[in-house]
């Protein structure tokens, strides 16, 4: 009895500690982020030096941020993103099922090489990348950086760990049924690996968000730039302007915020799945 009673005050203070450590981690999280939205309402006065909490809002930072062309970098790279996530999600969940469920010649080899092309840092192929780009006429277009975002090979991978999961028997019993491929695929594979959809779809939108150096490599004229790029040209035309900075880095956390907050329930439980098939 009292061994038990013990057992549960350690798990109660346990769970305390515990609890105490999250909220401090979530505060740290969370800080930048407050400090980032409350500094982009705050006056210069209250900027320099800075104040914990703004005495006086004013909406004058986001006036002067859309006077400069803010919504047409946020459109751009809110393009950029999401259609970078669909095409990856297609592309790699096809290219993951294959690998995983097919048999053919040389599908080892294809799959040794998808795993040496995730070890290649971006910079090594970047040279040829942007002649390639110039060539076919889409260097600074937001398709030059939409493309290689496409060949990502993280997606394929993590697609075909999930697509390992589906029992062949399943497939099997489909096909009996007289579904084709297609078919297949749509009403029996992409349910099935559907968390995976949703990793990886956070995975795709937050690097092709984030993604600052293919960006200021393929974008160049600034009318193309993205919401980052547009934010460090106006950080080096008016370094003094720290509520219009803010305003801008504002401007580039929402969209990232929503897709995040659209899908977490799939999140957790993606990158779960994914990692117990190794």
């Amino acid at each position: 009895m009292e061994k038990t009673k013990l057992k549960n005050n350690g798990n109660m203070l346990y769970r305390i500690f515990s609890m105490v450590i999250l909220v401090i981690l979530a505060i740290l999280f969370i800080f930048p982020i407050y400090w980032i939205i409350t500094g982009s309402f705050k006056t210069v006065p209250q900027a320099i030096p800075p104040e914990w909490f703004p005495s006086e809002f004013t909406g004058m930072h986001y006036e002067k941020l859309f006077r400069q062309p803010a919504w047409r970098w946020l459109f751009n790279s809110v393009a950029m993103a999401v259609l970078s996530m669909a095409l990856v999600l297609i592309a790699s969940s096809m290219a993951g099922y294959v690998l995983a469920k097919k048999r053919f010649t040389g599908r080892k080899i294809i799959f040794s090489l998808l795993i040496c092309a995730m070890a290649l840092p971006k910079q090594v192929v970047l040279v040829p990348l942007v002649r390639i780009m110039n060539f076919i006429g889409l260097y600074d277009s937001l398709w030059a950086v939409i493309l290689p975002t496409v060949g990502w090979p993280f997606g394929t991978f993590l697609m075909k760990q999930f697509s390992e999961t589906i029992p062949t028997e399943l497939l099997e019993a489909a096909k009996i049924d007289g579904a084709n491929e297609a078919m297949i695929f749509t009403n029996v594979v992409c349910p099935v690996i559907k968390p995976a959809f949703g990793a990886l779809a956070i995975f795709t939108f937050i690097n092709t968000w984030n993604d600052y150096f293919l960006q200021l490599v393929m974008l160049a004229s600034r009318r193309n730039l993205s919401i980052s790029l547009g934010i460090a040209t106006l950080q080096a035309e008016m370094s003094t302007d720290y509520g219009l900075i803010m305003a801008g880095a504002t401007l580039g956390a929402l969209p990232i915020v929503i897709i995040f907050l659209a899908f977490q329930k799939y999140f957790t439980n993606g990158i779960t799945m994914g990692a117990v098939k190794g």
